[in-house]
């Protein structure tokens, strides 16, 4: 793994927090400003009344829904391994239902990417003892004014406490409570920041935004995803799961094989159909009045107009 980045210097984060008061697009963890993002103000109060539910998976290996991104516990000698943080706004719930998995401190934190609904409580977490482990296009992420034009949201650098030391550039492997952990980087995919994490020993996958389970998923093309890459980033999911392994996606129940095959399924449809219709010389309104989802929507969203708008971006 890389050496960590130096830390923002005070006058720089300041600095960038004021440029981006001033046009009213704010981080989510600057919580003394006033003016935040619709989609930040609106996940961090979902994060502050979540209701996380607690399952065992295998290997001792649990998974925390209802706090953001699907968080994925390890406990043992080495301290909790956590992968992804939730919103900051659910530490309480966060930290009680840690508590009744086992009395572990949080040692490591791995991030699957980005996005603050599965890294807003990084800060926190890293104060509790956690070393943050991440891909290194995630560690700069964090580090550098971020957009996400989709929700018309600007994010500046993340607090110093927040932001990865422990990162790698293709793949890597960690050994912690006697269980191998293998991370490995997608192409862009949902961001180009995504990372999968293997337990090969409980046979336990977790793909982060890679997939969502049941839904239609958001790609976000700010920060290098694209609806091409999302359907290579699921066939080698694919590729690495057995019709035994437990799969937890970024967002939704926990899954397998058989529900990511439906959902590889359902985004290659989606694309041709798109592709096709945009090919014919057909605007994005058109295109969606097209419905070009059709067969899709009543399993995977019924307003499936911005997953359209998604697709015909990148075909």
């Amino acid at each position: 793994m890389n050496q960590p980045v130096p830390a923002i210097s005070r006058r720089h984060f300041f600095a960038t927090a004021a440029t981006a008061t001033a046009a009213a697009c704010v981080h989510p963890r600057l919580l003394w400003s006033q003016e935040q993002p619709s989609v930040v103000i609106q996940g961090r109060a979902n994060g502050a009344r979540a209701k996380i539910t607690t399952q065992s998976l295998r290997g001792n290996i649990s998974a925390m829904l209802g706090a953001g991104g699907n968080i994925a516990v390890l406990p043992g000698k080495d301290g909790k391994v956590l992968i992804d943080s939730g919103f900051s706004t659910s530490r309480p719930q966060i930290t009680e239902a840690l508590a009744a998995i086992s009395s572990d401190p949080i040692t490591h934190l791995i991030n699957t990417h980005w996005h603050f609904d599965h890294t807003d409580g990084n800060e926190w977490m890293h104060s509790a003892g956690a070393t943050i482990i991440a891909h290194e296009n995630c560690r700069t992420r964090l580090s550098t004014p971020q957009e996400i034009a989709a929700f018309k949201a600007n994010f500046p650098p993340s607090p110093a406490g927040a932001i990865p030391t422990l990162v790698f550039a293709k793949d890597d492997t960690v050994k912690l409570n006697g269980a191998n952990l293998a991370l490995r980087h997608y192409d862009p995919a949902h961001t180009d920041t995504d990372i999968s994490i293997y337990f090969p020993e409980a046979n336990v996958l977790h793909v982060g935004d890679t997939w969502f389970n049941g839904f239609y998923p958001f790609i976000d093309y700010s920060t290098g995803g694209s609806i091409n890459g999302v359907i290579r980033a699921t066939e080698r999911n694919l590729a690495a799961a057995t019709p035994d392994t437990i799969i937890i996606p970024g967002h939704g129940p926990i899954g397998n094989k058989a529900q990511l095959i439906e959902f590889r399924d359902m985004l290659i449809g989606a694309r041709d159909n798109v592709a096709k219709l945009k090919k014919e010389g057909k605007s994005l309104d058109e295109t969606i009045t097209s419905k070009p989802t059709a067969a899709y929507d009543e399993k995977w969203g019924k307003k499936p107009e911005a997953f359209i708008a998604y697709v015909y971006q990148g075909v």
